[in-house]
């Protein structure tokens, strides 16, 4: 038999940030806790409200069932003295079990009689065991964030006020902080704060709807989404429809009520990032355009009541959205003041980080890594390039980012623009900060991509060079981010751009501030950007161990280490691949360190010998050319028309000869077959 687990747990509004993971780690914690005490379940289910945590748990069996114990002992020999009295081998062993030593028993086994323990343990009541299981998993919930309430020694994201805990209807009985379960929910907080009795989850459900609660977060979103279309559609636009905000605002209310309000129309010369950022960021306020895509002077609020008056509520929330909108056209009007660059002496008193010293410090440098790759890959560019590093970091020190700090580099494209700026410049100033996110938009222009490029890398090796570095989930200055922003920008732009020589050149610009060994510094930032594109490969499905391959063999330019990942991984495809990985393997495992001696045909014995150092001979011109072309698809095949000499040289010869000249002689003609491909891949590392 088996029956529902339901539980619910009552709050204060927890942040909507918090409950999407909430809920997952909900899942995998009951999940984890049914597993280690073998209780049976089926489908789970988690949904959440700023005000509540729920979870159901259909099919849970109501017994543990019996756990058949075995375990052997020690020797019949060891066990047991020359009079047949147990000793303390078997004493220990029958104590450890919980059982007696005359419980035990001799099994006869191929390696002669050994002691053996047999017993068998009682399966608890299932609702014995939630008694446990419950608490343990309220209290381990994990937050960003967790806080105590009155003089309770405990912790949750926010106060708790209730605790429903069921297992077939039934209460299962428990304790947190000042809180004992039961059978009681809430309804909304404001329009339906009384309690209803719950029996389990469908009834939790209908009792919540009847209290004004949509506690299925999925159908709150997709009524938030359409009330909000429809609003939008009833204003005269179309929703700007933002998924993050969706997301966010689905937790921020439990009954929502879309109303749509308006401000000055004035507010419209302001640039549309700003106004999106004042009511998305600030105010968790949807936009609304015209067909054309042009913001309308409307907006759209979701309300957690159903007011009496609709229009009470869009008044203040216009109040505060004008009151908002006109600081923000103050400060866009006392900017324009002054030019953008007048601010570039302002940051030589801004310290950027305490050891890495000031913004414009960082300006300089970054401005010559980021000309030195203008020079390289866009030589006209290079002067655009210069002027948008040096303009780069300048609205940060604006009126408008001090007070809107995500609009950094937006403000700065817009002054830029204001100010008649060359239009790649401006539009570098803003770009420079992408990607923001994993898969987010990258530059589109070379200037914009030459200053990121350069501006992330002095990031990374500044914060490497302090000791600033990454640990865990630990990263305060995103420099996981960044490096896979690095990455991103030089495998979608195609840039041969080796990453060695870029962390050289900008530890060099920051010598004078590094407190770690320079060698030390260099090779862990290569490690640490190579680390960042193996995870961002196999996330490719590439295979692993072709990846590992790959990029434990050679690691310099990232568009040329995906091209092998790409052809490792056609070439690990074929039919025939096994064998060729057996040989190739073979030879690196036998050569080790390798033998760097030139090959003396006089001393070969045979004729597989001679066959496969032309072999050799002849591939080494043919790969050059394909290689130096990046034609590693027709490389690796070259390597693999290898395998029928390599083959038959471990079949016609001995390679550890007697003869020690003779022994070398084949250890440097191996060394000369792994040379061949020792750039492209480490077939030791392929799992065949």
């Amino acid at each position: 038999m088996s029956k529902e687990l339901f539980l619910e747990i009552g709050t204060e509004e927890i942040p909507a940030g918090f409950l999407p993971k909430a809920m997952a780690d909900l899942e995998r914690m009951i999940k984890k806790e049914l597993d280690s005490a073998r209780v049976g379940y089926g489908a789970i289910r988690t949904m959440a409200t700023p005000r509540r945590l729920a979870l159901s748990v259909d099919g849970v069996v109501e017994q543990q069932p019996t756990l058949k114990v075995e375990a052997m002992g020690p020797a019949k020999k060891i066990a047991f003295d020359q009079d047949g009295n147990p000793t303390k081998a078997a004493i220990g062993f029958a104590r450890g079990q919980g059982l007696d030593v005359s419980a035990l028993q001799l099994v006869s086994t191929d390696k002669g009689e050994y002691l053996f323990a047999k017993k068998e343990e009682a399966g608890r009541p299932t609702a014995e065991l939630l008694k446990e299981i419950l608490p343990r998993l309220v209290n381990g919930l994990p937050f960003k964030k967790s806080m105590r309430w009155k003089d309770l020694d405990v912790r949750f994201a926010r106060p708790m006020h209730w605790i429903v805990a069921l297992f077939g209807g039934e209460v299962v009985p428990f304790s947190f902080g000042n809180l004992q379960s039961g059978n009681r929910s809430r309804g909304h907080r404001f329009m339906a704060p009384q309690e209803f009795t719950v029996t389990g989850f469908s009834d939790w459900l209908a009792g919540c709807r009847k209290q004004l609660v949509t506690a299925d977060h999925v159908e709150r979103k997709a009524t938030i989404r359409e009330q909000v279309i429809e609003t939008a559609k009833a204003a005269g636009g179309a929703v700007s429809m933002d998924e993050g905000l969706l997301e966010e605002v689905t937790y921020l209310v439990e009954d929502p009520t879309p109303l749509c309000g308006t401000f000055e129309e004035k507010y419209l010369q302001l640039p549309r990032e700003l106004l999106v950022t004042s009511m998305r960021e600030h105010q968790r306020y949807f936009t609304i355009e015209d067909a054309a895509g042009k913001l309308l002077n409307k907006f759209i609020t979701v309300s957690n009541t159903r007011a009496d008056d609709p229009q009470v509520v869009i008044k203040g929330n216009e109040r505060v959205i004008r009151a908002r909108l006109s600081d923000a056209m103050f400060f866009w009007e006392e900017d324009q003041k002054v030019k953008l660059e007048s601010h570039l002496d302002d940051l030589k008193n801004v310290i950027y980080q305490a050891k890495l010293g000031t913004s414009f410090e960082k300006v300089e440098r970054f401005t010559r890594i980021a000309v030195g790759l203008a020079e390289r890959f866009d030589p006209q560019a290079r002067d655009l390039t210069e002027r948008a590093g040096r303009l780069a970091k300048c609205d940060l020190e604006t009126k408008m980012v001090y007070e809107f700090p995500e609009l950094q580099g937006i403000m700065g494209r817009e002054y830029a623009r204001l100010e008649g700026e060359n239009e790649r410049v401006a539009l570098a100033i803003h770009e420079h900060y992408l990607p923001t996110e994993a898969g987010g938009q990258l530059p589109s222009d070379s200037v914009g991509v030459f200053v990121s490029l350069a501006d992330k890398v002095d990031t990374i090796c500044g914060c490497f060079g302090v000791g600033l570095i990454p640990t865990g989930s630990a990263d305060p200055y995103a420099l996981r981010r960044c490096a896979i922003g690095v990455l991103n920008i030089l495998l979608d732009k195609g840039y041969a751009v080796s990453i060695p020589q870029l962390v050289a050149e900008s530890l060099d610009l920051l010598e004078a501030k590094l407190t770690r060994p320079r060698a030390e510094v260099e090779a862990e930032v290569v490690e640490f950007i190579r680390l960042r594109l193996v995870n961002m490969l196999t996330g490719r499905e590439f295979s692993a161990d072709v990846v590992d391959a790959v990029l434990s063999a050679r690691f310099d330019e990232p568009g040329d280490a995906v091209a092998r990942v790409e052809a490792l991984a056609a070439l690990k495809g074929a039919a025939d691949f096994e064998p060729l990985a057996v040989a190739f393997k073979r030879v690196g495992n036998i050569i080790k360190g390798g033998v760097d001696a030139p090959l003396d045909d006089a001393l070969f014995e045979s004729e597989c010998e001679r066959a496969l150092a032309k072999a050799v001979r002849s591939a080494c011109s043919t790969l050059a050319g394909q290689v130096g072309r990046g034609d590693y698809t027709g490389a690796l095949q070259t390597i693999a028309d290898l395998r029928e000499p390599v083959d038959a040289f471990f079949e016609g010869v001995m390679v550890m000869a007697e003869d020690e000249r003779v022994r070398a002689n084949r250890l440097a003609l191996l060394t000369q077959v792994a040379a061949l491909f020792a750039d492209i891949a480490d077939f030791t590392r392929i799992a065949a």
